[in-house]
């Protein structure tokens, strides 16, 4: 069990005191209290937002009576002793206590048996590792059969060289590297293997971009070094008169003598260099530069793969040491793309009406009737491009769709490039502007597998909390539907409709938060509305450290302060409990066991338990997105908490399981 909640320290509050003793009169003044707070805002809120206590559009009054309420006292100055007091009764963390709890962590991953560490370490990057070792495994054995093959049959160094071990080695690497290159291009393949779970895990749809990049730069490599070895090798020895007669028993006596020249001008020759001259140019308007200075240049640049392929193709036709197996590779992949290239081209034309509205400074929503053509169902966790032919007919944007009732998409869009700058534009504050848009999509289905357990805890980290809110909401409309139907075939089992979702999400900076707080916010007022057993429990974590014990204290404060005026917290925006510092995994663990533990025992009354399941057995699933460091901790954790139910003789099984939403 962890150990309690330490508070601020002795030391600790005499250390706020003397910050905000400024004049050092042995009392704390109210207006010094108010200075700091400024202080403190200005450090973690610069830009103010509507649910700030120094926005414009909140009065002064309500600053006082939040520093009168913490206070507990109208007077002006309050003596140093009575202060520190008081300061006591806030019950801040310490400071001290998020650093124990770091060590802690840190101590548990070291105390953990090599044995726990590497079924941790496999439970997490296990499937991900089996997938890089499948792509490295082809890419080896294609290459080395290649190398065996140019090594031991005798006809082939004599007539040109080394150059042709190593250029043929290389295209033995090439054909597994370009098939999986270009496939991973394709959003329908894709999305279709996230339907099953398995493959999901097995395969890491959010590192696929990042998959992409490293496939191009080990194609690039292996392709620049084919073309050494076949320029001053193959080339080169195949020209030579010594070798005509060696080179007469591969090509045939009708094919030499061969000029260096001759080789080059060939359509292997020609074909290959200018293939790799192209892709050598896409890999330049393919740099971050390039890309953050023009996307249509960056898009544009992408259309060269066409040709690229083609001339790849052709490159092996003539048979000249082998027969052509480079095409096989590229055919079903590149058939792919293309086909999703040309119907993105037709969404491009087949524009639809959507609302685009301003939420904040920094955010707009798009929300937009999906039409009933469509042949692919939308759902929460998806993303799917948009175009504003107002903005550019070439550019294509993905977003990850924040909600879908029905036929109702929408996504939310945060101004961070010139794109997204003149989409903000094009809306008005205060009014809904309709605009068009080309919808292409949807793409990358989450497995998710949230259906799968009445009982759910999700531990995510980073920025990605947009599929979250949709899932959420997705949630909840499904099991308002069950809780409809249950009424109206009058089920009278009180466990049937019963599940409970725990979302732990960490951010470093609670601006991660900001942009998102409306859509937790419609989540936690539609869990207080609807009329199902739902049961959707968030708790947000922002990490980010701040060393300043005024700065700590404040935003500890401000984030306890809440009025029937304003629920949300003036802090985060959220009206869910936000906590400061890491989460403490084994508390959360160790009190879910606990509550899994009563649910049994209430279930023992009944004859059935929720969902067809037997009343003695609880199943939940511990799904995961995040830093690997967590997920070592949560996966041992669900091990140990599973065998600690055996060991009681209770049916509590934890099921670990990564979970990928990009």
């Amino acid at each position: 069990m962890s150990d309690s909640m330490q508070y601020l320290t002795d030391e600790e509050i005499k250390n706020f005191a003397d910050d905000l003793d400024e004049n050092n009169n042995g009392s704390i003044d109210y207006w010094e209290l108010e200075q700091k707070l400024d202080q403190v805002h200005e450090e973690i809120a610069p830009k103010a937002k509507p649910h700030h206590l120094h926005h414009e559009s909140r009065p002064d009054e309500a600053r006082h009576q939040f520093l009168r309420s913490i206070i507990g006292t109208r007077e002006d100055k309050i003596p140093r002793a009575e202060f520190e007091k008081c300061v006591r009764t806030w019950e801040i963390p310490s400071l001290e206590h998020d650093r124990k709890k770091a060590k802690d962590e840190d101590d548990y991953l070291k105390q953990m048996s090599i044995w726990r560490r590497a079924r941790a370490y496999w439970a997490v990057e296990g499937p991900q590792v089996m997938f890089m070792v499948l792509v490295v495994a082809f890419m080896l054995a294609f290459g080395i059969w290649q190398l065996v093959k140019y090594l031991t049959h005798p006809e082939y160094r004599p007539a040109f060289g080394w150059g042709v071990v190593v250029s043929k080695t290389c295209a033995g690497v090439l054909y597994p590297t370009f098939f999986f290159l270009i496939l991973s291009m394709s959003r329908w393949f894709s999305t279709f293997l996230r339907r099953f779970y398995l493959i999901s895990q097995f395969i890491n749809w959010d590192l696929s971009q990042s998959f992409h990049i490293k496939m191009s730069i080990v194609a690039l490599f292996f392709a620049t070094l084919h073309a050494i070895g076949h320029l001053s090798g193959s080339f080169v020895f195949g020209s030579m008169p010594s070798r005509q007669e060696n080179l007469a028993v591969i090509v045939g006596q009708d094919g030499v003598p061969r000029l260096y020249v001759s080789y080059v001008q060939s359509l292997p020759g020609w074909t290959g260099l200018t293939a790799l001259a192209l892709f050598y140019l896409l890999a330049l308007m393919s740099m971050p530069k390039i890309r953050k200075w023009s996307y249509e240049v960056f898009q544009l640049g992408h259309l060269l793969m066409f040709p690229i392929i083609g001339l790849m193709m052709a490159h092996g036709t003539a048979g000249l040491l082998q027969w052509p197996m480079f095409g096989y590779w590229l055919a079903f992949p590149t058939l792919l793309v293309i086909c999703e290239r040309i119907w993105r081209i037709i969404m491009g034309f087949c524009h639809i009406h959507a609302d685009l509205e301003i939420l904040d400074d920094d955010t707009v929503a798009i929300t937009a009737q999906i039409p009933a053509m469509r042949l692919w169902k939308y759902k929460a966790g998806q993303y799917v491009f948009v175009q504003v032919p107002q903005i550019s007919w070439f550019q294509w944007h993905p977003f990850t769709v924040s909600t879908c009732n029905g036929k109702t998409m929408q996504v939310h869009i945060k101004a961070d490039g010139d794109w997204t700058n003149q989409l903000q534009e094009l809306a008005q504050r205060g009014t809904r502007t309709t605009i068009k848009i080309g919808l292409d999509g949807p793409f990358g289905a989450p497995a998710q597998r949230f259906y799968d357990f009445e009982y759910s805890m999700v531990f995510g980290a980073g920025i990605g909390i947009t599929p979250f809110s949709g899932i959420l909401t997705d949630l909840q409309t499904h099991e308002l539907e069950r809780s409809r139907s249950k009424e109206e075939h009058d089920d009278p089992s009180p466990y049937q409709d019963h599940r409970r979702i725990d979302f732990h999400w960490m951010v470093r900076d609670k601006n991660y938060l900001l942009w998102f707080s409306e859509l937790l916010n419609e989540v936690s007022r539609a869990q207080n509305l609807d009329n199902s057993h739902l049961d959707i429990r968030i708790q947000t974590y922002v990490t980010q450290k701040r060393k300043a014990i005024s700065t700590h204290v404040f935003r500890w404060l401000l984030e306890k302060h809440r009025t029937d005026a304003f629920p949300q917290s003036p802090i985060t925006g959220l009206t869910n409990p936000t906590q400061f510092g890491r989460p403490d995994l084994q508390l959360i663990m160790e009190e879910h066991y606990q509550d899994m533990c009563k649910v049994l025992a209430e279930r023992k009354e009944g004859e059935k338990g929720s969902m067809g399941r037997n009343a003695d057995e609880v199943k939940v699933g511990i799904f995961f997105c995040g830093p690997p460091v967590i997920g070592l901790q949560l996966a041992d954790r669900c091990r140990a908490l599973t065998a600690r139910g055996r060991q009681e003789k209770r049916k509590v099984e934890y099921h670990f399981m990564m979970e990928v939403f990009g």
